[in-house]
């Protein structure tokens, strides 16, 4: 078994009268790219940064990268690559500039073969010498990965890292995780995208600063308790407009000529279908991870 990257437990944090995060415990693997999933203000960030020593928690014990996040949080900052949510380079500064001046911040050696050496790797060498504020969405969230890797480090934290740049953009990047993956580093990383969380090894649902689920995604998905149908036809929308409102419905999406919904209620479903589901054909189907993630924000808006 490979040994733990992160390993906290009974993690807090307060913000005035507001407790962000609340006995937390987290374990993630060397190698391991876990994905970190969670409503807005479900304290997915405030956990990060106090992984990568930004943040100093309240309560609570543990290891980062072998040293411990109360004493030693200068020693995880450097082998740690940090990647927010908003591009945080300088935009004035070439591609290739934005480099250096990392690799001189972390007093790498070598530095000029280490930026020739990423430049190469993330497919930047044509454009090292443009603005960075010239770039688009998906050419600067390649220079953000690419300064967080820079100094070699061995736990990436990435922080909704592919929000706003478009599929192509983001198949990539998660490309380069996945490849880096294979060499060793370990990385958490959240995000709200379905089709992302389903590329980790292992997914880790918030909810109120307390993690609710973890594990594989098809193993949440299996323990979700959930069923879902799937109705087809000309009227999706009418109907779904109908199921929504009606009892134990917990989701009702549209997708093209297809309407999907979800509850944990079995029999109320199959009700609001056979009362409400038109002329649609419905069969049974498999609940997906986005039902899931749907079900658990419904909980969390109704305080379960």
């Amino acid at each position: 078994m490979s040994e733990a990257a992160i390993d906290v437990r009974g993690l807090r944090k307060r913000f005035g009268g507001l407790q962000v995060v609340e006995g937390l415990d987290l374990t993630v693997a060397e190698g391991e790219i876990c994905g970190f999933l969670g409503a807005n203000g479900s304290g997915k960030t405030t956990t990060i940064r106090m992984l990568c020593g930004l943040l100093k928690p309240d309560g609570g014990e543990g290891h980062c990268l072998g040293h411990d996040i109360l004493r030693e949080p200068h020693a995880i900052r450097r082998q740690v690559g940090y990647m927010t949510q908003r591009f945080s380079l300088y935009e004035d500064l070439t591609v290739a500039e934005n480099l250096d001046f990392v690799a001189r911040v972390y007093e790498m050696p070598n530095r000029r073969e280490a930026v020739r050496r990423i430049l190469d790797r993330m497919e930047l060498g044509p454009r090292r010498d443009q603005l960075a504020g010239q770039l688009s969405g998906g050419w600067k969230q390649r220079l953000a990965l690419a300064a967080c890797v820079l100094h070699e480090p061995k736990l990436l934290l990435l922080d909704e890292p592919t929000a706003g740049v478009d599929a192509k953009a983001r198949r990539e990047f998660w490309d380069l995780i996945h490849d880096m993956a294979v060499e060793g580093l370990t990385t958490l990383v959240s995000t709200h995208y379905m089709d992302e969380a389903e590329r980790c090894k292992r997914i880790v649902y918030l909810a109120r600063g307390r993690i609710v689920v973890q594990g594989a995604a098809a193993t949440v998905v299996a323990q979700s308790g959930l069923t879902a149908f799937e109705g087809s036809g000309d009227d999706v929308d009418r109907v779904a407009v109908a199921l929504r409102h009606s009892p134990g419905v917990e989701a009702a999406a549209v997708f093209g000529r297809a309407l999907r919904v979800a509850s944990l209620d079995r029999e109320a479903l199959k009700r609001a279908i056979e009362t409400r589901g038109g002329a649609l054909v419905w069969r049974e189907v498999e609940p997906r991870l986005d039902d899931v993630f749907i079900h658990m924000l419904s909980v969390q808006g109704k305080g379960g």
